[in-house]
């Protein structure tokens, strides 16, 4: 864990040393953070392009804002700015809620987010989440359709009774729902430990680097621990840094040992 500012930090780390990058950015001031703040620019996916591995991923987490009567869509401006240094837009993804402040009566109930799946020169690494295929019923064939509207047979798969997740993800949100680490709840935003244990899990293997520049709270770095994963996080406000050492180092591991870093970057 590094507490500093992550447009310095990340400068520090070598060429090509990490092969995922999870994180939810203190998008648009929708939050006050210990009186820090940030401004998307390009230095930063520039920066994360460079450190991350050939074949790495990155997931994105980002909503969006109101301001002057209408949406600023800056989640989709922040993908273009990825795709222009280099990156792939693999997936967009979406996270929804089960509870969420009230909008203006003007528009419907905002329950969702955006999770952008970046990565660099392809997909490396894929371990796909299953889900039971819903009204199974073994057959020969199935129906694939051509974009002239012509319909042929295809062979499926006989006793295949899962098929992978869709790309909506559905996540139970707020106290002691998102983590049931009391103290996690001193941050104002964080993002729930299942929403990040199954893209870490989608998208890396046991031994690699995980990269959170914005680590909050500390739950891509608790869930890398659990996920037998390194983590490297970089987190600006000193307060936060002291709840991830608490939750992520103050307890015993009866299982393994884990080793800690914590340093103040002063570049």
């Amino acid at each position: 864990m590094i507490c500093g500012d992550c447009l310095k930090v990340l400068p520090t780390l070598q060429d090509e040393s990490i092969d995922l990058v999870v994180t939810s950015p203190p998008y648009q001031d929708l939050r006050e953070y210990g009186g820090n703040s940030f401004s998307f620019s390009r230095a930063l996916p520039q920066e994360l392009f460079r450190i991350l591995k050939k074949g790495g991923t990155i997931v994105w987490v980002e909503g969006d804002k109101i301001m002057n009567g209408g949406e600023t869509l800056s989640p989709f401006k922040v993908a273009f700015c990825f795709k222009d240094v280099g990156f792939k837009v693999h997936d967009t993804m979406i996270y929804v809620k089960d509870s969420f402040p009230c909008p203006e009566q003007t528009r419907y109930l905002q329950q969702y987010e955006f999770m952008f799946i970046f990565v660099k020169n392809g997909i490396k690494h894929f371990n796909p989440l299953m889900v039971k295929t819903k009204g199974y019923k073994p057959s020969k064939t199935s129906t694939k359709r051509y974009p002239n509207g012509h319909t042929a047979p295809l062979k499926y798969e006989q006793g295949k009774e899962e098929r992978k997740r869709g790309n909506v993800w559905y996540y139970k949100v707020g106290y002691m729902k998102s983590t049931n680490y009391k103290d996690a709840f001193q941050h104002p935003a964080i993002f729930p430990e299942e929403l990040a244990s199954d893209h870490i899990y989608s998208w890396s293997n046991e031994g690699d680097v995980i990269l959170d520049p914005f680590l909050g709270s500390g739950t891509t770095m608790k869930v890398c621990q659990d996920l037998g994963r390194s983590c490297i996080g970089v987190e600006i406000n000193p307060e936060y840094c002291e709840i991830v050492r608490k939750r992520c180092f103050g307890r015993t591991f009866l299982d393994r040992e884990v080793e800690y870093n914590y340093e103040v970057f002063k570049g």
